[in-house]
């Protein structure tokens, strides 16, 4: 799992080959803290497929602002530089995760 920052996300992120699975976290969110070891299960289940990077939106509020994080959590999948699909707050279940890592593997 990567940890971006926001001088490393478009490089890592909006300029990278292939697809990858961003988790939009924040200092102080219960729901993030929660879903957090799950995320890190399915970097190593699926990692060797896909590009999994978790980015702290406290320390980098005006880059997650240019990307559409209003609340969180948010778990997004990035292809060719564009967001292509997202999970918002409740949607943010492990099964809802998975399903959604699943689809573009």
């Amino acid at each position: 799992m990567l940890e971006l920052t926001k001088d490393t996300f478009e490089a890592e992120v909006l300029q990278a080959e292939g697809t990858v699975f961003v988790d939009f976290y924040g200092d102080g969110c219960v729901p993030c803290a929660a879903l957090m070891p799950f995320v890190h299960e399915l970097a190593e289940k699926y990692g060797d497929k896909l590009k999994f990077t978790t980015i702290n939106t406290t320390k980098a509020r005006r880059m997650s602002i240019a990307q559409g994080i209003m609340g969180l959590p948010v778990m997004a999948i990035y292809q060719g530089g564009k967001k292509v699909e997202e999970l918002v707050k409740e949607a943010c279940t492990p099964e809802s995760i998975e399903a959604m890592v699943k689809k573009y593997l």
